[in-house]
């Protein structure tokens, strides 16, 4: 697979931006004396530029006529160690697939018989039923493996599949033919032991390990014996993390080499609010339901935790793609990001990569702007990277929150 094409700018005027854009991308093919003919395309756009989409849109088929486009918009965007918050911004990444190895869908536009092995999916926050429609279409992939999110913007959020699309899901298609490694990183960690989930009224869990659930929260985060109004500024803190009913048997599903948990947090679990408490009841309200014999850790964001699980899998994908050129790589994943500077540079083996951040991670919450962009463009290298940051993230066939999914195209395949 060839090496993707990619440009990203900000400027004032959101046409501007897609011209200074596009003209990095002439500027790499001229580089390389390259006639590319991209078959697909990804447009991201922060919210500033929501009024502009179909215009943005329309100039991206312009210059490169034949491009199917997907995409969405985000309250940040992200391009190879680059962040693009509250400014109007956009981020391109063009490839070059065989045509019969994708398909573009959304709901006026069905995947009918293709093959599909994976998909890049992209949906409006605001559609009802959506975990059951990402579930539903990860079955309809051989390897029931979705990557994506969801739009996100202050006001509006919309995402893209050769039109620009309000409400539903939307995404693209890929065939057993093109390979991908992709991996999701957690952002929060573990405050308290893993317990099951033995009563539940839907979103309202009353007891775990058969005791009662508020009575196991605040054991969890120290403060056995407060009563709840006096923990409720520790507790604001707090978040669920919400497993699989059988984590082994899904860690062995048909495309366990793409997601396999190593951390303190596997990948089926799913970061939820802690949204209310039940005195009456001693239970814990969430902002999801639990279904009694799911496995719930208490959690909390953490920074370090979450820079270090993004070093650990940008390390991991690196040693799948590059095997003989990193094997100290699961070494070096173990480490601060600002130790990893032997890693950049490289990323030879990847002809691109789409990364998806939850909007609760951009900005400075990695410590300084752009920074978690730079760590992985310091773990992967300067590769061809587009993204955004979203309203909740794709993976699997589950909706996530404050978590990170990273997909690679190698270039072997």
């Amino acid at each position: 697979m060839k090496r993707f094409l990619h440009g990203h700018a900000t400027h004032p005027d959101p046409g501007v931006a897609m011209a200074l854009a596009a003209a990095q991308i002439d500027a790499q093919r001229h580089e390389h004396g390259r006639a590319d003919a991209p078959t697909l395309g990804w447009l991201y756009i922060t919210d500033h530029c929501v009024p502009q989409a179909e215009a943005l849109l329309a100039d991206a088929r312009r210059r490169w006529p034949g491009t199917q486009w997907v995409g969405a918009s985000g309250v940040g965007i992200s391009a190879s160690g680059v962040e693009y918050f509250d400014e109007p911004a956009v981020s391109l990444l063009l490839g070059e697939l065989p045509r019969e190895q994708f398909r573009v869908f959304s709901g006026a536009r069905p995947l009918g018989e293709f093959d599909a092995y994976t998909a890049n999916v992209h949906a409006d926050p605001g559609t009802n039923d959506l975990a059951e429609l990402i579930d539903d279409l990860s079955t309809r992939t051989r390897a029931r493996y979705l990557f994506g999110g969801l739009a996100s913007g202050r006001s509006r959020a919309l995402h893209i599949a050769d039109a620009v699309l309000d409400g539903g899901v939307s995404g693209v298609a890929f065939g057993p033919e093109v390979a991908i490694v992709s991996r999701v990183t957690q952002g929060c960690q573990p405050v308290g032991p893993r317990r099951i989930v033995t009563a539940a009224d839907r979103n309202v869990i009353t007891t775990l390990d058969d005791a009662p659930a508020l009575d196991a929260l605040l054991s969890d985060v120290g403060l056995t014996g407060v009563e709840p109004r006096a923990a409720l500024s520790r507790l604001r803190q707090i978040l669920v993390g919400l497993g699989s009913e059988d984590d082994e048997a899904d860690q062995r599903s048909a495309f366990d080499s793409l997601s396999r948990p190593r951390g303190s947090f596997g990948t089926d679990t799913r970061v939820r609010h802690l949204i209310g408490l039940d005195p009456g009841r001693r239970g814990i309200a969430i902002a999801d339901v639990a279904e009694v014999g799911t496995p719930l850790t208490f959690c909390e964001r953490h920074v370090d935790a979450a820079r270090r699980d993004l070093v650990r899998i940008c390390a991991e994908v690196r040693e799948e793609v590059e095997p003989e050129e990193l094997p100290l790589a699961t070494a070096l994943a173990r480490r601060d990001a600002s130790n990893v500077d032997a890693l950049h540079g490289a990323g030879s083996g990847i002809a691109g990569a789409i990364y998806v951040s939850c909007a609760g991670r951009g900005g400075a919450h990695f410590g300084a702007a752009s920074a978690e962009l730079a760590i992985v463009r310091h773990a992967l290298g300067d590769v061809p990277l587009a993204g955004f940051f979203a309203a909740g993230e794709i993976a699997r066939g589950s909706l996530y929150g404050y978590t990170g999914v990273l997909t690679v195209f190698p270039s072997a395949a």
